[in-house]
């Protein structure tokens, strides 16, 4: 590959650093540690400046016409399972949610509102014969179709789409970052939140959780953050479908149909 070539050139040590994309790389050379990655999410500058992704030291177009980005090497790790409830994981996803400076920057980047229509007519669209035939998911798709939530998009936010604990970076100096953002899109907030309360955090502290975030546990966000965590489980049940892992495809179908059964009144 034609990067690897231009740095091992410099005189720079790459290593894999894995990504579904296999694009990341870590870079070292005299003790400096970079994280390089190609074609990253433009947004990447914004997300650095805001302290949300680890710092961004620069941007190369190479001669392939391809961008790599270059952001300092933190040495961490993911978070736990049980890492996921605290405080500071609340107060990170607010400081997303709540930044008009990543939204107008997305905006600027010409990206249109993801509504709840969207979602449905993707996934309708994706979804294989196999995964159609389980009973779960057709119950499921019924109950999105029924139950369409309806908050006004001028109170949509950044949302990250994808806040597995894998996707949290704690650094060796305790700082926490929120990493991969190949999904950000403009949409719901409840869509990151109802997939981490739902995954996450046992619901007798649900209200808690979400008094550290700065919202009331109301019906209303109650029935989005049910509904967006439905939809994107569908999405990983035909993620896993198609990548033939049906023992990871089955622990969501089980997931889907808890949450399908959580507070059946909404």
């Amino acid at each position: 590959m034609y990067m690897l070539e231009q740095f091992y050139q410099l005189g720079w040590t790459l290593d894999s650093a894995g990504g579904a994309s296999g694009e990341a790389y870590m870079a070292e050379q005299d003790g400096q540690k970079l994280f390089l990655k190609r074609n990253s999410n433009p947004f990447i500058a914004a997300l650095s400046a805001e302290g949300i992704v680890p710092k961004l030291v620069w941007t190369k177009r190479i001669e392939t016409g391809e961008v790599v980005t270059a952001q300092h090497w933190k040495n961490g790790r993911e978070l736990t399972f049980n890492e996921m409830q605290q405080r500071r994981v609340a107060n990170l996803l607010k400081k997303i949610h709540s930044s008009k400076t990543l939204l107008n920057m997305l905006k600027r980047m010409e990206m249109e509102p993801i509504t709840p229509e969207i979602m449905l007519r993707k996934i309708n669209a994706s979804l294989s014969r196999d995964v159609m035939t389980h009973y779960t998911v057709r119950k499921a798709l019924n109950y999105l179709e029924d139950h369409m939530p309806q908050l006004d998009s001028r109170f949509y936010t950044v949302v990250h789409g994808d806040v597995n604990h894998n996707n949290w970076l704690l650094s060796d100096h305790d700082e926490l970052y929120l990493v991969d953002w190949e999904d950000a899109m403009i949409a719901d907030p409840a869509i990151d939140l109802g997939m981490l309360l739902y995954t996450y955090v046992p619901e007798d502290k649900w209200e808690h959780w979400l008094d550290i975030y700065g919202i009331k546990n109301t019906l209303d966000l109650q029935k989005r953050m049910k509904w967006y965590t439905v939809i994107q489980a569908i999405g990983v049940v035909q993620w896993y479908e198609e990548q033939k892992r049906y023992k990871d495809m089955n622990h969501w179908l089980e997931f889907l149909h808890q949450v399908m059964h959580h507070n059946q009144f909404i």
